[in-house]
């Protein structure tokens, strides 16, 4: 494409995506695949969201029946090409390495119909009646009016949505719990692996797993720990060990996750600390962002202190981006709720076959739910906008009320959103 001539006028194209990140990647590869002129707007300097920028890997396992798959099937193909993903003992093929993704989705998304704005945000909308018509993109400083057919929201915040002056979901005063990952480098995945083994003997907590062609023949594990009383937690001993000798806080032990990296011999990738959500108050947010920093370095010396093959572990990533499980929920055509997902009630547009779990992290001790449900759909309505008609909402924002969205936020689902809009787009393009 001649990108001066892009400079010069007014660009028109069939589909905006607002959004690089789970749900907006999976669109934007579809829309371009069903021959639809695509502009992918990002405002970080890599695709990926939360998958890359806030470290969050590996991807829940859930099964979606092959229900648009075809991106995720993509996904899985190109990062085998970087030693970037391994299948896990229990089938899931979304182990992926997060910094080696970027590159990944570059390759994936590099395909025509489709234009990629990094570093660039929304400025400004305009819309007439019922329908968006057109952006104004703020990148380095200049502005580039585009026009569009199709606009998505794909922020992960409903940012875009926002602009627009759209309505919000707000059945509940709860909140998900956010989480600062962060990864530690130089770590005997082996001896830590063997230790994790000898003291927890409940293979759903912890388990290990080496395989010559699923995971290269590197040995690769998963354990976990939190302050609840559902389950025993065999570690929990450690975390309290490391509470009454000052070296972690009582609140660290809420939750601690670890798991070993794709193509990331000797790193170990934390799903901790949780951070409190003060999604209404950036001062608060802020602070506790300052928290989590402080946490995740208390963690960093207890692992070291209490942990065979920790020994020489250093810090080498913190997210660039807050774990963010929920926001703001976009009102769509048809809220997905909880009844909905329960009794496997069936739709005429499905956008996925999905069974992971109703997930609620809760900041209360035993306040946390994680129940375990049969295979639900999600219908197309939920992911369109009441207040625009060419305007979907994809990925944590779309319109489920709060414990539905609790289980249908996880990523593979997301990307089964976001092709099922492109591919209705496709064929019911005005």
């Amino acid at each position: 494409m001649d990108y001066n001539h892009v400079m010069e006028k007014n660009q028109k194209y069939d589909v905006v995506i607002v959004g690089g990140g789970t749900s907006g990647c999976a669109c934007a590869y579809n829309c371009a695949k069903n021959g639809l002129k695509t502009l992918l707007v990002e405002k970080n300097n890599f695709l990926g969201g939360l998958m890359t920028g806030g470290l969050v890997v590996p991807i829940m396992k859930s099964s979606v029946d092959d229900l648009n798959c075809d991106y995720y099937k993509k996904l899985i193909e190109t990062a085998k090409k970087y030693k970037a993903q391994i299948t896990y003992k229990d089938g899931n093929d979304g182990w992926f390495n997060p910094e080696l993704l970027k590159i990944v989705l570059d390759e994936a998304l590099n395909i025509p119909n489709l234009d990629t704005l990094f570093e660039t945000t929304v400025e400004n909308v305009s819309y007439e009646e019922k329908r968006v018509k057109s952006v104004i993109l703020n990148s380095n400083l200049l502005s580039l009016p585009i026009e569009a057919t199709y606009f998505i929201d794909a922020t992960g915040s409903a940012e875009f949505s926002k602009l627009l002056n759209c309505e919000f979901l707000a059945d509940t005063d709860q909140k998900q719990q956010n989480t600062l990952r962060f990864i530690l480098g130089n770590v005997d995945i082996e001896e830590f692996s063997n230790f994790i083994l000898s003291v927890d003997k409940d293979e759903d907590i912890t388990n290990t797993y080496r395989d010559d062609v699923n995971t290269n023949n590197k040995i690769h594990f998963t354990t976990a720990s939190t302050w609840d009383t559902s389950k025993t937690w065999a570690l929990d001993k450690y975390l309290k060990k490391g509470v009454d000798d000052g070296v972690l806080i009582n609140t660290d032990r809420a939750y601690f996750q670890v798991f070993s990296i794709a193509g990331g011999d000797n790193q170990v990738a934390f799903n901790c600390p949780r951070i409190n959500n003060y999604q209404d108050n950036p001062y608060m947010s802020s602070k506790e962002l300052i928290n989590a920093r402080k946490a995740i370095y208390r963690f960093y010396n207890f692992v070291k202190r209490y942990f065979p093959g920790f020994q020489n572990a250093i810090i080498t990533n913190i997210a660039a981006q807050t774990g963010i499980r929920e926001q703001n929920r976009v009102k769509t055509k048809y809220v997905f709720t909880r009844d909905d997902l329960v009794s496997s009630k069936s739709f005429k547009t499905p956008v996925l076959k999905a069974n992971y779990s109703i997930d609620v992290h809760s900041h209360k001790k035993d306040g946390s739910i994680l129940q375990k449900i049969a295979t639900y759909e999600l219908p197309i309505e939920s992911l369109m906008s009441t207040d625009y008609d060419n305007l979907f909402a994809i990925g944590k924002i779309l319109g489920a009320d709060f414990y539905a969205h609790s289980a249908l936020r996880v990523q593979k689902s997301c990307m089964s959103m976001g092709e099922a809009v492109a591919k209705y787009i496709a064929k019911n393009k005005i």
